[in-house]
């Protein structure tokens, strides 16, 4: 017996000849000739040592050595088709896994397209990784994800960037605050009052910053806060006012208002940044072009910007 001779294009063979009963049969289905299966057949009882047919009046009869390599034969050949769908599956993204690390801002907003991408594709594992700017952008360096999300995309040649949401900047107060009914405040007024702010190097405060500067203005009164979610509770209180993303803003939210301000309109684009010099999983990409179909029913369609299939198209010639 030299089972280590047996290939899966041998048993192939030889279970169509089983199902159709015909050497001819089977040749016509496999697009081979009669002779070549004839052969194929032959080689393959030689490795089992066996012969795998008798002849009776019926035609061809498998002998209990041919029942037992057919059993085999069958199991090993569906197995060979379950890998290649499960393969299938990865190559199409739908299965596999990938991660994500995105700047706190983008929490307001990425969730919006992972719950739906989650329920379409459920044997995706997908890891989500938040911190601030500074924190996302050690990992990219370090190469720790696949995908990050930036507002203010670092400007480094192995940065492939996308932006695929409009990130417009406003001014709140609390409610009750002198200006929230005012039309068209001035900056120089507001800046007579305190401002809550991110920590410096956060996008919203680069942005704002810069803007100062080409205005030649500056801040007179800041109190830096660890996050969004402090900054809006801290406004509501009256603590201050402050500058941020209307994005971060919840609908019907109470005790907030945005202001009015002469003059200041600001705002940056949330992007989506793969590596150059890293190979994206397929589940990525699936994920890349799902959120591109999906951005209007997911956000804002007011802010929705599609570049995402650009930035797959500069990745196509990755080798996978």
């Amino acid at each position: 017996m030299k089972l280590n001779h047996l290939t899966f294009r041998l048993l192939e063979v030889f279970s169509y000849v089983v199902k159709t009963g015909s050497v001819t049969d089977a040749a016509r289905h496999l697009h081979l000739t009669q002779p070549t299966v004839s052969l194929q057949l032959k080689r393959l009882s030689e490795a089992v040592g066996e012969p795998l047919f008798y002849a009776d009046k019926k035609g061809m009869q498998l002998t209990d050595s041919g029942y037992i390599v057919y059993a085999a034969a069958l199991d090993m050949l569906g197995r060979v088709n379950d890998l290649q769908d499960q393969l299938d599956s990865v190559q199409e993204g739908q299965q596999g896994r990938f991660s994500i690390a995105m700047v706190n801002t983008a929490q307001y907003v990425l969730p919006r397209l992972l719950g739906p991408y989650s329920k379409t594709f459920p044997d995706v594992d997908l890891t989500l990784e938040i911190g601030n700017r500074e924190q996302v952008l050690q990992r990219f360096n370090q190469q720790l994800d696949d995908i990050y999300i930036f507002s203010h995309p670092p400007a480094l040649d192995h940065a492939a960037a996308a932006r695929f949401l409009r990130n417009p900047l406003v001014i709140i107060a609390a409610k009750d605050h002198p200006f929230a009914t005012q039309k068209n405040v001035s900056m120089k007024d507001l800046l007579q009052e305190r401002f809550l702010l991110r920590e410096p190097g956060s996008a919203t405060r680069m942005l704002f910053d810069g803007w100062l500067q080409t205005q030649g203005l500056q801040l007179n009164r800041s109190l830096q806060m660890a996050s969004n979610e402090a900054i809006r509770v801290g406004v509501a209180a009256g603590m201050g006012i402050a500058i941020i993303s209307r994005h971060v803003i919840p609908t019907g939210a109470t005790g907030l208002v945005e202001l009015s301000v002469e003059g200041f309109s600001l705002e940056s684009h949330w992007h989506f940044i793969v590596r150059r010099d890293r190979r994206l999983p397929h589940a990525a990409k699936r994920f890349l072009t799902f959120a591109d179909a999906e951005l209007e029913n997911c956000l804002d369609p007011r802010y929705v910007c599609h570049e995402t299939d650009q930035l797959l198209k500069s990745l196509a010639t990755q080798v996978d």
